[in-house]
């Protein structure tokens, strides 16, 4: 019997070196989209997909993370007394049932595999989702519904995939394609940042995975592979042919919000799609765009 799909791993670790000095003295994924940060982003999205418990691979600096989704019983009660609903109201998606989240520390930055065997006790041999908040996706389902529901179909691990540019494969994980239904792609093979002239495709997997508790024996040899990193994609690659291995064509428009350019892009989307503030962001695009 398939065990349900309710444990999601966050690695946010990282320095964020590219939004300094934003990023000196704040965690990256408190920056916000429009009003509420990357963090919230990905833990709405993991939610719409019926996670419940929740882990959060920190490093020195990420406490505000945490302390994100306590209860702020001063705030609380001082909206309260002002009859302050709505910033109440705003209040709600950062309450996490008592229990459900917990974090680990990842004292060395080691690799993105690295992080996820950091949360070994926390996944045990369960299936789990792994979100890197950094991608942010703008969809009318969520990417990992979407990724859950495909899990369901088709048991074993399938992670989100995009095409990208040939001359761009040397910046992400990409998949040697077997049979492709147009949306469904069979993985006969992963190469993690490989050459555009030695990419088996232009397929590649972006920040959202479902995966089966068997690629944890895998990631605990810590085997170095590109950049001298514990790489997930090379785990994952050992588990094809073990276990069903799938990439999805998610419905939906992903941005890169470890990139300044994507950040700055995903503003200008979020804000268009609000019927509270997309009549003004389109008053003052049409100014600054006229400018041009």
């Amino acid at each position: 019997m398939t065990k349900p799909l309710r444990k999601a791993v966050l690695p946010v670790a990282g320095l964020g070196t590219r939004f300094l000095p934003a990023t000196k003295a704040m965690a990256k994924e408190m920056l916000p989209v429009v009003d509420r940060p990357l963090i919230q982003y990905a833990i709405d999205e993991a939610r719409e997909a019926g996670i419940e418990q929740f882990c959060l691979i920190t490093g020195r600096g990420k406490t505000a993370l945490v302390e994100y989704f306590d209860r702020a019983f001063e705030l609380e009660a001082t909206l309260r007394e002002r009859d302050k609903k709505d910033a109440l109201a705003a209040l709600e998606p950062t309450m996490m049932e008592p229990g459900s989240i917990v974090s680990v520390r990842q004292q060395e930055p080691m690799g993105l595999g690295h992080a996820i065997w950091c949360a070994r006790s926390f996944i045990g041999d369960d299936p789990f989702a792994i979100l890197l908040p950094d991608d942010v996706i703008l969809s009318k389902v969520s990417c990992l519904k979407q990724l859950a529901d495909a899990h369901a179909e088709t048991g074993g691990n399938v992670v989100a995939v995009t095409e990208v540019p040939r001359d761009q494969t040397n910046r992400y994980g990409i998949l040697d394609v077997g049979a492709d239904d147009g949306r469904l792609v069979e993985v006969k093979g992963l190469v993690e940042k490989p050459k555009p002239e030695d990419a088996p495709s232009n397929l590649s997997i972006i920040g959202r995975y479902v995966l089966t508790g068997d690629v944890m024996p895998h990631l605990a040899k810590l085997e170095r592979g590109a950049g001298g990193e514990v790489q997930l994609t090379d785990a994952m690659a050992k588990m094809i042919g073990q276990v069903p291995f799938h990439g999805l064509r998610y419905e939906g428009e992903r941005f890169d919000c470890g990139d300044k350019v994507g950040f700055l892009e995903a503003q200008v989307a979020f804000a268009l799609q609000r019927p509270d503030l997309g009549p003004a962001v389109r008053t003052f695009l049409k100014k600054y765009i006229g400018a041009l």
